[in-house]
């Protein structure tokens, strides 16, 4: 399997966790889509048919091409929530926000919602249980990253870095930035402001038209300044246009051009080097080790050491929770059937396993219910070959061992804990992952299991059960 679990996990908003106010959560559907569609692709070849599925025109296929499209809505979310931060890094200091308070502008998207484009790709297009579209009014801007990508485009960037960027040009995050004195600025503003830096990247032309809008513009506006204190930078006069039309007809500069369009495509290109425009590559290639790495600017963090390691651990262990529930579902079911074909009692029923599970997890059945469809004698019998609750218990007590694991690992590379740690640091930190787990994934489960013959399997241990039953009935051929 080719394709990264960045194709079936998405950064979402959560307003469980109260230090960090998202988490790194599983979707089944895109992670399905993914072992069914693309399981044979490789890299950038995983992405290119996603895409392809994505922007098919195939009317009839409505539902695959969504399903594509949250598995790239899943992998958009990273570059977004790091341009969430960058940002954040660019403004720190006394400025009363911080990046987690950009994320309900962009990282909106509830990683549910199977969404489609139309046949232009101007509009949102919500796909209800019968596979009909709507259109909604509620937008979410990760499909808006999709929806504006070009990959056939000569010089395209890659769907990394048009998220960051996209991110970076959101339209909300600019307002909420202009509240705390951060305005987009206009293109007289831009062109007064222009840096020796900027105009090196200009040809000699447009840089010669700079020079005299600041012999004209600049001065005057020095002037105004200091005589009505005034601090917006308004559209040029007809008597400046003019006097830099002098000035430019002296040096033999063609005019022929509209003065206003040549002064707006010029401050166009100075927008480009702007932080909403910023558009280097999030990567650099190394020659010497053949990868990229990213950029050493990006890596810079002026914010307060222990709060950036608390964040990083926080992402990690979010990112460790779905990984070691699949795992530990993965781990206990192979168990379990080992178990059966040694039985000789069981034998019989080990085959049957999973049949079994789909029916209870899909379906909804009682163990009653079950019995007689895998030739079993009562329900007793199906209880003991079966027997959610237990799986469910060593699940549980296997995911959260996992996770403990994964965290000492972490916390020991990051040089906050030893091998083997402190008891007290141990205890501490079982308890809080066994407390988490139990919240946001096996109390739900459990309910489930109590509920009898009303219940619901909607739980992320449910879905997870389900999407370990299809690939092995795909991959092994259990049905």
């Amino acid at each position: 399997m080719g394709a990264s679990s960045r194709y079936w996990n998405i950064w979402r908003i959560s307003l469980k966790t109260e230090k960090v106010r998202y988490k790194y959560c599983l979707v089944p559907i895109a992670q399905e889509f993914c072992y069914k569609e693309v399981v044979n692709a490789n890299g950038s070849n995983v992405q290119s048919a996603l895409l392809s599925h994505f922007h098919s025109k195939n009317s009839a296929d409505t539902i695959s091409r969504a399903q594509a499209g949250l598995c790239l809505r899943c992998y958009v979310s990273d570059p977004i929530l790091k341009a969430c931060k960058k940002i954040d890094n660019l403004f720190s200091g006394e400025k009363h926000f911080n990046y987690q308070d950009l994320l309900p502008y962009v990282l909106n998207d509830d990683g549910k919602t199977l969404v489609i484009l139309d046949s232009d790709r101007k509009n949102q297009l919500v796909l209800d249980k019968n596979g009909e579209t709507r259109k909604t009014a509620y937008k979410f801007f990760s499909v808006k990253v999709l929806q504006t990508f070009d990959a056939d485009s000569e010089g395209s960037m890659s769907l990394d870095n048009w998220a960051y960027l996209q991110t970076k040009q959101n339209p909300e995050i600019r307002d909420f930035l202009s509240e705390f004195g951060f305005q987009h600025l206009s293109d007289w503003a831009l062109l007064n402001r222009a840096r020796p830096k900027q105009l090196q990247r200009l040809s000699v032309r447009d840089r010669q038209i700079v020079e005299v809008f600041h012999a004209v513009y600049r001065r005057d506006r020095i002037s105004l300044t200091r005589q009505f204190g005034m601090k917006r930078c308004p559209d040029p006069s007809i008597a400046q246009l003019e006097e830099m039309l002098s000035y430019l007809q002296q040096q033999n500069i063609n005019t022929s051009v509209d003065l206003m369009k040549q002064l707006q495509q010029v401050a166009m290109q100075l927008r480009q080097y702007d932080i909403w425009s910023y558009r280097e590559p999030l990567d650099i290639y190394d020659p010497d080790t053949k990868t990229y790495t990213t950029r050493a600017d990006l890596s810079s963090d002026p914010l307060n050491e222990s709060l950036v390691e608390q964040q990083e651990i926080l992402e990690f262990f979010h990112q460790q929770v779905s990984n070691c529930l699949s795992n530990a579902i993965e781990q206990e079911i192979g168990f379990r059937m080992s178990n059966l074909r040694s039985s000789k009692k069981y034998a019989v029923f080990a085959p049957k396993l999973l049949t079994g599970l789909q029916l209870y997890y899909y379906e909804g059945m009682s163990l009653k219910d079950i019995a007689p469809k895998l030739g079993m004698t009562s329900w007793d019998q199906a209880r003991r070959i079966l027997n959610p609750g237990e799986l469910l218990s060593k699940v549980r007590a296997l995911t959260a061992q996992k996770i403990i694991e994964k965290m000492l690992e972490k916390a020991s590379s990051m040089g906050l804990t030893k091998i083997p740690p402190e008891p007290d640091y141990l205890k501490t930190l079982v308890e809080q992952i066994e407390a988490f787990v139990d919240a946001e994934i096996f109390t739900e489960a459990a309910e489930e299991i109590r509920a009898g013959k009303s219940r619901s399997m909607n739980s992320s241990y449910a879905q997870a059960i389900r999407l370990y039953c299809n690939r092995c009935s795909q991959y092994v051929g259990v049905n």
